[in-house]
């Protein structure tokens, strides 16, 4: 399965390269905003080029189709996009905290997606998972719900890796009692037309159906009020 095998353990490739500007990466144009009544709910989205929208418009990356397809659904939502392309856990464990504090109201809900490009930089898992538990750690302490955006390990990397790394999401659902989405990339991961060219990144259809595939589990995911 080399797109597997691409699609996870390279999704932060561009980190060492100079970046497409967004601005030149499509030329959809942005959709009207969706009016919802209600109370706003936020979203706090912190990953890596897979949130981040890696050449593609600013409004097509998952974040930002999330809360559109959310808005659709009645929700008031405002997802705010902390996607760093090339982060690593490690990387996202660093910066949780100052992301956290510079907002100006709590989110009700974080996403958290991060792990392929600890692969890419042959991350041991325990390290991986290390990381995994301090940001945890930081976001029980703060009392924000948290939905975990599992990985997959392909099997290139080996089964005692394979197996060792897979197991880090189910493990922590568990362990910190937060939503879990075992591999959220499961349903584009073996369509080829649904990446860009690097055969890494999504296209805008891609993360399309990323989102359609992923709004239920959002949903429960987020607290009633």
């Amino acid at each position: 399965m080399p797109l597997l095998a691409l699609s996870l353990a390279a999704c932060g490739n561009e980190a060492q390269e100079a970046s497409p500007p967004q601005a030149e990466a499509s030329e959809a144009a942005a959709p009207a905003d969706i009016e919802v009544e209600g109370v706003e709910r936020r979203i706090l989205a912190v990953g890596d080029s897979l949130f981040a929208g890696y050449n593609l418009a600013e409004h097509e990356g998952y974040p930002e189709r999330l809360e559109r397809a959310l808005r659709q659904e009645g929700i008031n939502a405002r997802v705010i996009d902390a996607g760093v392309s090339g982060d690593t856990s490690a990387a996202g464990r660093q910066r949780l905290g100052f992301v956290l504090d510079r907002l100006p109201t709590k989110p009700d809900l974080v996403l958290l997606e991060l792990g392929g490009n600890d692969m890419l930089r042959g991350l041991s898992p325990e390290e991986t998972r290390a990381n995994f538990e301090a940001m945890l750690d930081e976001l029980q302490r703060r009392e924000l719900p948290v939905l975990l955006m599992g990985m997959r390990a392909p099997p290139n990397y080996g089964p005692d890796y394979q197996q060792s790394f897979d197991a880090i999401y189910g493990d922590l659902a568990k362990e910190y009692g937060v939503g879990l989405i075992p591999f959220w990339l499961e349903s584009i991961y073996q369509s080829p037309e649904l990446f860009l060219e690097d055969r890494i990144h999504p296209t805008a259809e891609g993360v399309d159906i990323l989102v359609a595939d992923t709004l239920d589990e959002v949903q429960a995911a987020l607290p009633e009020g």
